[in-house]
């Protein structure tokens, strides 16, 4: 049973890192199941086992790269302790993680396209949308948000800004100071967010 395991997660670790680099390079429409199945070794049937259809291998790939970028976005956060500067980091980490080749199609142009917004939001939800909500509601428990701002709100204003966002510095290849500006942009909106009392951890 152990070797069983053991092998069904190799061929589906194989089948998700070969079609991760097709529908980055390529694209939902223009990837080919069978270029899959033959870079890999396995059959068709082996494809459809473990994922069903080409939308289902994609769903599963679409899944991969949330929880990468959500967790990227975790880790760069947690690298200062100032509420703010936590915030800031991981909007700047998302979308350092978001217009990478590898990501991009994947995640901002071909997700919404193929799986539809509900699922899409649902899955943004459960991860970067997940860590930004407990950070605001965390600097909001701490007093460093207006109290009467919501954070549902401030959540899906905040992502939607910068899903937008990395599709324009995608958008923008030779423009070497997209990043920089967005994440200008974005400080200088959060400005409007902070409490009186309580700004930051900062002398």
């Amino acid at each position: 049973m152990r070797k069983n395991k053991i092998e069904t997660d190799a061929t589906v670790q194989k089948l998700l890192s070969t079609a991760r680099k097709h529908f980055a390079e390529k694209g939902f429409a223009n990837t080919a199941l069978e270029e899959i199945v033959t870079e890999t070794n396995l059959t068709r049937g082996a494809l459809y086992h473990h994922f069903k259809n080409k939308k289902g291998l994609f769903l599963a790939i679409f899944e991969l790269v949330q929880k990468e970028v959500g967790e990227r976005v975790e880790q760069e956060a947690l690298k200062s302790e100032d509420p703010w500067e936590q915030l800031l980091i991981g909007c700047k980490a998302f979308l350092s993680a978001a217009v990478e080749e590898q990501n991009l199609k994947i995640l901002l142009i071909d997700g919404p396209a193929v799986l539809g917004w509900e699922i899409f939001r649902l899955m943004d939800e459960q991860n970067s949308m997940r860590h930004l909500r407990e950070q605001l509601q965390d600097m909001k428990n701490q007093g460093y948000l207006k109290p009467f701002l919501s954070v549902d709100a401030m959540t899906h204003c905040l992502s939607g800004a910068m899903n937008e966002a990395a599709l324009w510095i995608a958008d923008n290849p030779d423009d070497k100071n997209s990043l920089e500006d967005t994440i200008s942009t974005i400080t200088n909106l959060l400005e409007g967010l902070k409490s009186s009392e309580k700004k930051s951890n900062k002398p």
